[in-house]
């Protein structure tokens, strides 16, 4: 029986992982869809405002409403919004200018980024093979924006920051899950998200006069333009998809650990080189698959060396039995 339970609920966290990974990639295209007609910050508000209502259900069935204001913890409870709300942002504007591949993989150093920061924040010591493949996968990275020739789009620093952000928002966001209810910490981001998003919208017609032909920024600092129908419906379908990868990536570590899970993630480039394709007609280059190769490889090889640390299933299988 306890054979079972454990295997059910590792193909559960499997089927989880990768279904949000597909939702996710799916909002990431409509997001590049939208990025030619629609500003940044109008598809954000449309994505929180569609989150909003499966976001606050989920507080209130989880009970945690009444811890909604945290008084010790708001300061990080707003930092690490703030952070991945900059975070996203940067990746939304990558993916305006960049084919998705590229955006995707790119993002993929975040892993390299938590690894190396574990050691300077939480004082965990960084194995030198963490240090091999940080040091790979960044290479991995340097050959697909190529810096200083031709080929290099700016547009890759904003992915590049969107891998840091997240870094250090899941290290924060380490810290908060020991004290606050993670349906409280989705509904903060949700809001922040939607402050910032309402900021910039009443920044942006102060540009609207300048002709601005980076595609990120032009994005970013677009004027208001109301949707039309399927453009409307393409940005609830954006929030609500969000929602539930969000949902989907709770139960998937819920179900396994981590270290099970995070390999699966990696799905999300096959998934962007799809929509990229068959949505967008980016096929990537081989500088992009060679990079791509080099940072997954980098990044699948991490996680399984940081697995020989872990018992194996029999072991944990026999662990529960005991219990039992």
């Amino acid at each position: 029986m306890a054979v079972a339970s454990v295997v059910q609920n590792r193909l559960k966290a499997a089927l989880f992982a990768v279904g949000s990974v597909g939702l996710a990639s799916a909002q990431d295209a409509i997001v590049k869809g939208v990025s030619h007609d629609l500003p940044a910050y109008e598809a954000v508000i449309f994505r929180t405002v569609a989150s909003l209502p499966l976001l606050f259900g989920w507080l209130l069935w989880s009970g945690a409403a009444s811890n909604l204001f945290p008084a010790r913890m708001l300061p990080l409870l707003f930092l690490r919004s703030i952070i991945l709300c900059t975070a996203y942002f940067g990746f939304v504007l990558s993916i305006a200018a960049l084919p998705l591949a590229t955006s995707v993989s790119i993002y993929f150093t975040m892993p390299f980024v938590v690894a190396a920061l574990a050691g300077w924040t939480l004082g965990e010591k960084v194995p030198p093979y963490r240090w091999f493949a940080i040091t790979v996968g960044f290479a991995g990275v340097l050959i697909m924006v190529r810096p200083g020739s031709d080929a290099f789009q700016p547009a890759a620093i904003y992915a590049l920051w969107s891998a840091v952000g997240y870094a250090i928002g899941q290290m924060i966001g380490r810290h908060l899950s020991l004290r606050v209810e993670s349906a409280v910490i989705a509904n903060w981001q949700n809001v922040t998200y939607f402050a910032v998003a309402c900021l910039i919208g009443l920044i942006a017609p102060a540009f609207s006069g300048m002709a601005i032909e980076d595609k990120s920024l032009a994005f970013l600092l677009r004027p208001w333009v109301w949707p039309d129908a399927q453009q409307f419906v393409l940005l609830i379908i954006m929030g609500v998809l969000s929602a539930l990868a969000s949902a989907g990536f709770i139960l998937a570590y819920r179900n396994a650990e981590a270290n099970f899970v995070a390999p699966f993630e990696y799905t999300a480039l096959l998934w962007a080189v799809t929509n990229g394709v068959l949505f967008f007609g980016d096929f990537p280059d081989s500088y992009t698959w060679l990079g791509a190769a080099i940072v997954v490889s980098a990044g699948i090889w991490m996680l399984w060396r940081d697995r020989q640390g872990q018992p194996p299933l029999r072991e944990s299988i026999k662990k529960m039995q005991l219990k039992e």
